[in-house]
């Protein structure tokens, strides 16, 4: 493995890895006769974005790497699934070209949208940006739609050849989703861990759903499956936040997560755990749920103490029909979510 020590710059995330999984030579726009002036060579490989301070853990992850340059992860072959990107890079390309406007020609002759991961030659890269098609990156309202509009994403090795991939695995700048925050209601900020999940999943709870939040306390997933219109049952052996446990549709059970038996529950449209414990306790949790049936979808946190437990990260990955990622708003965690879609 090559090791580079270029410092990287940006921030994290990651979405959807049903994508294509080869090199394609002859795909349109990477035909260099398309694009005067400019050479673009397919790479054969894969480039993952390490979510930003987790670059161990995507290599740990990955296994064999080609190489490492900042926080791009190159693989030769196709892509595999890596919770601990924020960002894929499907199918990417080399870029020899010939000044400022023929990099950003060179771009758009394979498609529209594009974002830039800044690495080096900053004011070049910039430059070749600002003749592109303008990219909006404003916050995000939740609840919306993901987007829809493909984004590919590029950066500067030289100051004449380019990394490019049209097709990534995040509809967002850099795999990096922000949001129109609510600074007042939500009692901490882990309501944008939900928000972010439930924006990925494609789907959110809604009126006559019923939900059940385990380690719930002080209230913020609650307060966010409650502000969607649905019932929750919100569980935690500490309190929950008065101005929560005061909404109409939230039934409070003030003991452990671990020790409630899914029949003394029963049906739930979702479960969501934010539950602070090891991630093999979670599992052997969501495991009992799944055997019960009781639950149609699941969101949940893993939450790493000290090491980060690959292995039980591996056993969620394995859950057929799952999906585990890092989301831009987790910290030393990663979200499963049941079933992705």
């Amino acid at each position: 493995m090559r090791l580079h020590s270029t410092a990287g710059s940006g921030s994290p995330w990651g979405m959807d890895d049903s994508t294509p999984k080869t090199a394609s030579p002859n795909a349109p726009g990477t035909d260099p006769k398309a694009i005067p002036g400019a050479v673009v060579t397919p790479l054969g490989q894969t480039i993952y974005l390490a979510a930003d301070g987790f670059l161990d853990d995507l290599v740990a992850e990955l296994g064999d790497v080609a190489s490492v340059d900042g926080r791009l992860v190159y693989v030769d072959g196709p892509a595999r699934p890596a919770a601990w990107a924020q960002n894929i890079w499907y199918d990417p390309v080399r870029i020899d070209f010939p000044s400022i406007k023929g990099g950003a020609k060179a771009l758009r002759g394979i498609q529209r949208n594009w974002a830039l991961w800044s690495q080096r030659h900053h004011r070049r890269a910039a430059l070749i940006q600002e003749n592109l098609p303008h990219v909006s990156a404003k916050p995000v309202v939740f609840p919306s739609p993901l987007p829809t509009a493909p984004l590919g994403s590029w950066t500067l090795i030289d100051e004449s050849t380019i990394i490019a991939a049209a097709h990534c695995s995040s509809p967002f700048r850099n795999g990096e989703v922000t949001f129109v925050e609510n600074r007042t209601a939500p009692p901490n900020r882990a309501y944008l861990k939900l928000w972010e999940a439930l924006t990925l999943f494609g789907e959110q709870p809604g009126p006559g759903d019923r939900c059940l939040d385990l380690g719930a306390c002080p209230g913020g997933w609650t307060w966010v499956l409650h502000e969607l219109g649905a019932s929750v049952v919100s569980v935690d052996k500490a309190p929950l936040d008065p101005a929560i446990a005061a909404l109409p549709r939230v039934e409070i059970r003030q003991e452990s997560a671990f020790g409630l038996k899914p029949a003394t529950v029963g049906p739930v449209d979702w479960l969501c755990c934010d539950v602070i414990c090891y991630p093999t306790r979670l599992l052997r949790l969501v495991k009992e749920w799944m055997d019960s049936g009781l639950a149609k979808r699941f969101v949940c946190t893993l939450k790493f103490q000290a090491e980060t437990d690959h292995e039980t990260a591996r056993a969620f990955a394995e859950i057929p029909g799952g999906r585990v990622l890092h989301l831009h708003h987790n910290k030393h965690e990663l979200t499963w979510i049941w079933p992705a879609k």
